[in-house]
C-alpha cells in the first residue's frame, strides 16, 4: 500500500471537457456577479476540515512507513475489532 500525501482538491469548476454531460458551462446572467458563490454551513464545515494538516502526525507516519519496510509492523486484530465496535457504539448513540 502506498501512502501519498498529495490529496486532490475536489472543489472548483470543472473544465468543459470533463463535465459529466459534456455540455459547456452556462454563461453568467447579465449583471450577475459570477465570481461570488455562497456555501451552505455544511459545505463551509467540509472546507474547513479539508486542510487537515493538523490531523496527520508526520512523525508517526514516517515511523509506520519504516516499520512496514523493515517488516516489523505487528497487527493486533483484537485491538482493531475493539476500535470498530467502540466507533459503531458511538455512532449509534
Amino acid at each position: 500500500m502506498k501512502i501519498d500525501s498529495a490529496i486532490p482538491q475536489p472543489f472548483g469548476p470543472l473544465p468543459p471537457a470533463s463535465r459529466p454531460d459534456g455540455a459547456p458551462a452556462p454563461a453568467p446572467a447579465a449583471g450577475s456577479d459570477s465570481s461570488r458563490v455562497a456555501f451552505s454551513a455544511a459545505a463551509r464545515g467540509l472546507l474547513a476540515m479539508q486542510d487537515g494538516a493538523a490531523d496527520i502526525d508526520a512523525e508517526r507516519v514516517a515511523a509506520l512507513r519504516e516499520a512496514i519496510a523493515a517488516g516489523r509492523l505487528s497487527i493486533d486484530p483484537g485491538r482493531i475489532a475493539d476500535g470498530l465496535i467502540a466507533s459503531a457504539r458511538e455512532l449509534l448513540g
